[in-house]
């Protein structure tokens, strides 16, 4: 089984939160790509059996710059039978601005004719020792899911 983690970050949050989720997937003995979302065609997500990405939300509730491209292909592409899942750092100082970047992404992901994995998850900042287990479960869920 494979997945790809593709992730956007500015404060370096993000890739651990990524980071934290390849690792994840190596200790179940997946086969993990990990790139970042300016280096990454939406496409790419089309061979593989899990997609997961991770991205930052700024200013008032916006996506990553670097990531809109891939934002707009993403409503374009069929994922179909392929497991997704969201997960990405913010700051909760935004208040209801907070994380917007990951339903966002997970409404995106709803038109690709994908499988959601696990609910979305919102990290404050950058990811502590509650963030990690909570991530691990996000990825078990995950799993479970592609090996229905």
């Amino acid at each position: 089984m494979d997945a790809h983690v593709v992730y956007a970050t500015i404060t370096g949050n993000n890739e651990d939160v990524a980071d934290i989720i390849v690792s994840a997937f190596k200790a179940a003995g997946i086969n993990i790509k990990k790139t970042e979302i300016s280096q990454t065609e939406v496409d790419e997500l089309e061979h593989t059996n899990i997609a997961v990405v991770v991205p930052y939300t700024y200013d008032n509730g916006s996506l990553p710059d670097e990531g809109l491209d891939f934002f707009d292909d993403l409503a374009q592409a069929d994922l179909s039978g392929v497991v997704y899942g969201v997960a990405g750092s913010g700051d909760i100082y935004y208040m209801s601005d907070f994380g917007l970047a990951v339903p966002k992404f997970e409404a995106q992901f709803a038109k690709t004719n994908g499988i959601k994995g696990a609910d979305g998850i919102k990290i404050n900042l950058r990811p502590d020792d509650e963030d990690t287990v909570t991530l691990n479960a996000f990825v078990t869920k995950i799993i479970q899911k592609a090996q229905n």
